[in-house]
């Protein structure tokens, strides 16, 4: 299934349960942010190393909040018209620039941290 087949699902399953009206961007931002939140939940308390070795009760649960995450997030791209997959290629391309992998390679500094 690609992007445009799970956005329309998505506004079908919205319209059939008279949710648009929820469904503004500051609402599915909102969402995405709770979403977002549950998912760190999961990892919260475990170690770098654990976070690597989820059992399979924290991996289904890790597998749900990322689909809900990535579902409001198809779901606000849609009501602003943002092609996720464009946006991402353009932000990667910018990363690209800011980050050049000869400068940057093995630290974790933030672009402006360096010379």
């Amino acid at each position: 299934m690609d992007l445009k087949h799970l956005q329309e699902r998505l506004q079908g399953f919205a319209t059939e349960r008279d949710w648009e009206k929820f469904h503004s961007p500051k609402n599915l931002a909102m969402a995405l942010s709770v979403e977002a939140a549950e998912l760190l939940e999961i990892f919260q308390w475990l170690s770098s190393h654990e976070s690597t070795k989820l059992d399979s009760d924290q991996l289904d649960r890790a597998e749900m909040e990322i689909a809900d995450v990535f579902i409001y997030l198809l779901c606000i791209a849609d009501k602003l018209g943002i092609d996720v997959v464009r946006a991402a290629e353009k932000k990667i391309s910018l990363n690209e620039h800011k980050y050049p992998s000869e400068k940057v390679k093995g630290s974790a500094k933030k672009y402006t941290e360096y010379d």
